[in-house]
């Protein structure tokens, strides 16, 4: 079956959020004018307008569109793993693959973060929510291992791990800095996380 083809509206849309996109990642979002996103669109600067109205609208549709977020829950619904310990190795492997081949994940987050304050998250935990959900009820499962904690909690503290991970990633890419701190991967943080840094106690 052919899905019917675009509207020339959406795909005019579209481009836009392609050059906003591409401007925002070389220039960040303060240094980028309506004017040039029209430019790189090949609009006019009041075509935009028959879309979008104004440079935020602009960048919430992308931030609701791209964000690494969205990207990534979509891909963790299905991963295998009977307890919560196998499903977290078997998503860092998974998360590892997406984020790098997609580097500018983390620019547009850096930008809502640094530029944004996180302004936009609260929309973009709405559109997220129902994806989610099925995530959650992985680690409330008895068979899952997972201590008795609110099953939100455990997934900013995943979501955090996995953040804090890509930050110092990127902090890491200077070859200055020793390989042992450059050779570190996801899954070691995951390893971290599961068990913490502390031995179990002796019996």
């Amino acid at each position: 079956m052919n899905l019917p083809a675009p509207s020339k509206g959406s795909q005019t849309r579209q481009t836009i959020l392609d050059a906003a996109h591409s401007l925002f990642l070389e220039h960040g979002y303060a240094a980028t004018s309506m004017r040039q996103i029209a430019g790189r669109a090949g609009l006019a600067l009041g075509g935009i307008y028959n879309h979008f109205s104004g440079k935020d609208d602009i960048f919430q549709a992308l931030i609701l569109d791209r964000h690494p977020y969205v990207q990534i829950f979509p891909l963790l619904k299905n991963v295998p793993g009977d307890s919560a310990e196998e499903f977290i190795r078997n998503a860092a492997v998974i998360i590892q693959a997406e984020m790098g081949s997609r580097p500018e994940f983390m620019k547009l987050m850096f930008i809502e973060i640094v530029e944004f304050n996180g302004s936009h998250f609260p929309k973009l935990f709405d559109v997220l929510y129902q994806q989610i959900l099925p995530i959650l009820q992985r680690f409330q499962s008895p068979q899952s291992g997972a201590r008795d904690l609110p099953a939100l909690l455990i997934l900013r503290t995943l979501m955090g791990t996995i953040v804090a991970y890509y930050v110092t990633e990127f902090l890491m890419n200077d070859p200055a800095i020793p390989a042992a701190l450059r050779s570190v991967s996801l899954a070691d943080f995951m390893e971290i996380y599961l068990h913490g840094i502390l031995k179990p106690p002796t019996s």
